[in-house]
């Protein structure tokens, strides 16, 4: 992976569109590296998750063009080159497994991310979530501490208070106060400069399997016209 690091290393200091086309080849050789390392994950986490058998490397990967239509930042390009694994691919709606190559350092886009669950739950799943939390929340608890030391739950958007509706006084009110419910780590480069960098990656992804259960159960059981 050290190919796509350098990359978006050099991109990150020359994000135009000249620098881009003088240094496509570049981009080619990290584009397919970046690839292969995914296929490498997709082939792992199929042979432990039946939930994602038969996806390809398109149907979980991104352009790295960016969409700067309603943005202050105009730079053309990503710096960043990232995938996301989930039941029928990346536009069906389930919650999944992401991750994504960056220049490192902290912080997104341009840190490392390794993520599991759903970063923008409709309203419909956010709800029967939290109900499952709410009615079992020793089940959602175990499954957060089957994941990775890492992990952390995402709390992006966390509301001050317990949302109407929910019990206040609930020994799990902490947690109905979230609207992500993913999981995620930023790790430094020597995760993905590894040997064995697939392996590890796919082995942190599965430990949090279980608590990507939990969430899917939600989604699927809206899409099935539940609410």
């Amino acid at each position: 992976m050290k190919t796509v690091i350098q990359f978006l290393r050099k991109l990150k200091e020359n994000n135009n569109r000249e620098w881009f086309m003088d240094h496509k080849q570049e981009y080619l050789d990290a584009q397919a590296t970046f690839n292969a390392f995914v296929e490498k994950i997709l082939i792992g986490l199929s042979e432990a998750d039946e939930s994602v058998r038969g996806l390809t490397v398109k149907d979980c990967t991104y352009r790295i063009y960016r969409d700067v239509r309603f943005s202050k930042d105009k730079s053309p390009y990503k710096t960043h080159m990232g995938a996301y694994i989930c039941p029928g691919g990346k536009k069906s709606g389930f919650a999944g497994y992401y991750f994504h190559v960056g220049i490192g350092g902290h912080g997104y886009p341009d840190g490392h991310m390794l993520a599991v669950g759903d970063y923008i739950c409709e309203p419909k799943v956010l709800k029967i979530i939290r109900e499952d939390i709410q009615d079992d929340g020793d089940a959602f608890q175990a499954v957060i501490d089957k994941a990775h030391p890492g992990f952390v739950l995402d709390d992006s958007f966390k509301l001050k208070k317990v949302p109407q509706g929910f019990g206040k006084e609930s020994p799990w009110a902490d947690y109905l106060k979230y609207k992500v419910y993913c999981l995620w780590q930023e790790p430094t480069d020597k995760l993905y400069l590894a040997d064995d960098a697939a392996r590890k990656v796919i082995d942190i992804f599965l430990s949090a399997k279980p608590f990507l259960e939990f969430i899917n159960r939600a989604v699927a059981y809206v899409k099935e016209g539940n609410e």
